[in-house]
């Protein structure tokens, strides 16, 4: 936009007309070049009045401005942040600097080359020590490859990555595949015809043999040879960075596990984006060292952790194979880590750690918790006890890459512990009145939507689901219930459906309460979630018995292990004779 355009549209006061009437005035003022400057068409409008309502940071926020760095790039400053149009919960991110049109490998060669000597990835427990130049060499070829080191590998040669844990490599899992690919349990390894993928062939297992896979060891053994260096580099100039890249399983909010499907776009502006309101680029090298012992199956840990340190040139530190809160004190300890990421459970047990006082923080100053809703008391603890003055708290979604609330480190205590913070760069975001359907108003509850350049391509394989999910118009619901006050904070009150977030993980009740039936002595069964001050939320599972039958809670929760993953088994188990119900006949889980 033009200089001297900018006062106009400041002029304006419009609070009794509908938007579309400020829309059209404010397009008349600007030529339609100026316009159509914009990266997304489909946001100008909301972009353009954007322009109409911006306010400076409050003096408590004054600062060095949150600056924007693309990699390789320059350091700038804004001092102002967006604020909801016209009383109404709607309000658009800034939009004055550009999105990044990189792959995620040509943004590991553009760091290592910016920074090559620096320090990329850390793992204590295995004594591992990269600097970013050694991480591009070893993410082409590497003939001890790291289990860690695949996501980059498959990323930088284009592949759409399935990412799922290790520890949680059973028959649940392994029918996500089977989902997808139902030829894949009959395959030759290496040689799958699936009629659903046909241009998928081969499927890599990192360390345990599958039907109709290959092992990483066997496939990193033919990787040093030169033709297949040479193909790697071919393929690379044909990728684009609006392919997909990860298809990252997620609960969502409507039952059974769908996949996510995430381009380089999505994650390395997320990326960017979360890096800078960390305010990275404003940061000294040794204070870039993050230390993470979230999941890098979950995308706070492979976008908000391991791509942000890609992007802007940190050090990834891995604490543990799996979350120890010891493990983690001793990292921030020895490594001097600057920034810690976490769940609010993760954080509640690095807190209450018997020995937490002996170990040295005093270089740690921020992070990110995320996941799950966080107590205001868990932040001030951590801001108290931790020392992460510049914490954050950051609130999304898989299907939107995820960040798209967040903190600036400059809001006060209370803004923390009573918000997930204002609008992402890029970002849209408008609370709905779920009974009427049109834009709430302020301080009002309603149903989250989100739009732009973040939200997913789609569910893998599932259409029918992505248009329930993502209008024509390409906003995302989320099924979340939030309200949003005259300064932009957003903060989630509950959710539409009866999702149990447990210890940041995504429990459907359908799920389980379907395995519940398949016992014999079984009933009926209602599963809910129950607060608990660690996980957030326990489960509960109610159960009504045959007639006549009887059995124990040991019995219950023996008969779901090794059949449904460790953390879906419930914590408490009650028998019931019958259930408080709704007028329409359900449960009512609102009762006390």
């Amino acid at each position: 936009m033009v200089a001297s355009a900018q006062p106009q549209v400041q002029t304006l006061d419009l609070p009794d007309k509908p938007l579309s009437i400020k829309v059209g005035v404010v397009q008349s003022l600007f030529p339609q070049e100026e316009r159509s400057s914009y990266c997304s068409p489909d946001l100008v409008n909301h972009r353009l009045l954007s322009l109409v309502h911006t306010s400076p940071f409050p003096k408590e926020m004054d600062g060095p401005g949150w600056g924007f760095r693309e990699p390789g790039g320059s350091r700038e400053a804004d001092n102002t942040v967006p604020l909801p149009i016209g009383g109404l919960s709607y309000v658009q991110g800034l939009t004055k600097h550009s999105l990044i049109h990189k792959t995620v490998g040509q943004c590991l060669e553009a760091t290592a080359q910016r920074v090559p000597d620096r320090e990329a990835l850390v793992v204590p427990q295995e004594n591992i020590r990269l600097t970013f130049a050694q991480l591009k060499e070893e993410v082409s070829v590497n003939p001890a490859y790291q289990a860690m080191e695949l996501e980059y590998a498959l990323k930088k040669v284009g592949c759409k990555a399935l990412v799922f844990p290790k520890q949680f490599k059973s028959q649940q899992y392994y029918n996500i595949l089977k989902q997808i690919c139902p030829e894949l349990e009959k395959a030759q390894p290496g040689a799958l015809k699936s009629q659903r993928l046909p241009d998928l062939t081969t499927l890599i297992s990192v360390d345990h043999p599958l039907p109709g896979t290959l092992l990483l060891d066997e496939v990193v053994a033919t990787g040093s040879k030169k033709q297949h260096l040479a193909r790697l580099r071919y393929t690379q100039q044909f990728l684009s960075c609006h392919d997909p890249v990860n298809i990252q399983f997620t609960s969502g909010t409507t039952g059974s596990p769908k996949g996510a499907t995430l381009s380089h776009y999505n994650i390395v502006n997320n990326s960017n984006l979360i890096g800078n309101r960390l305010r990275l680029c404003l940061k000294m090298p040794e204070e870039l060292r993050m230390v993470l012992p979230s999941p890098l199956y979950h995308c706070l840990g492979s976008v908000g952790g391991t791509m942000v340190c890609l992007i802007h040139g940190a050090t990834l530190i891995l604490a543990s194979p799996t979350f120890d809160g010891k493990k983690a004190l001793e990292a921030i300890s020895k490594e001097r880590g600057s920034f810690l990421y976490g769940t609010p459970t993760m954080f509640v047990d690095i807190l209450n750690q018997p020995d937490f006082s002996s170990y040295d923080i005093s270089a740690l100053r921020g992070g990110v918790i995320a996941g799950s809703p966080a107590p205001p008391e868990l932040i001030r603890a951590i801001i108290d006890k931790l020392n992460m003055k510049e914490l954050v708290v950051a609130y999304g979604t898989t299907e939107n890459s995820p960040v798209t609330f967040m903190n600036f480190s400059e809001d006060t205590v209370e803004q923390k512990a009573e918000s997930v913070g204002r609008i992402m760069s890029h970002t849209e975001a408008q609370i709905v009145n779920m009974k009427t359907g049109t834009l709430a108003e302020l301080n009002t509850p309603g149903e989250l939507y989100i739009r732009g350049y973040c939200v997913m391509l789609g569910y893998w394989g599932e259409p029918q689901k992505t248009e329930e999910t993502i209008g024509q118009d390409k906003w995302y619901r989320t099924g979340d219930i939030a309200v949003m006050d005259d300064q932009g904070f957003c903060k989630i009150v509950g959710r539409s459906k009866d999702m149990i977030i447990r210890g940041g993980e995504n429990i459907y009740p359908a799920e389980l309460e379907d395995f519940f039936h398949t016992h014999p002595q079984v009933q009926e069964v209602q599963v809910v979630g129950v607060k608990d001050d660690r996980m957030g939320e326990e489960i509960c599972a109610c159960i009504r018995l045959k007639k006549g039958e009887k059995t124990t809670e040991e019995e219950i929760k023996a008969f779901c292990k090794g059949k449904i993953s460790h953390f879906k088994i419930p914590r408490y188990v009650v028998f019931v004779t019958n259930y408080p119900l709704t007028v329409s006949g359900k449960m009512n889980l609102g009762l006390p």
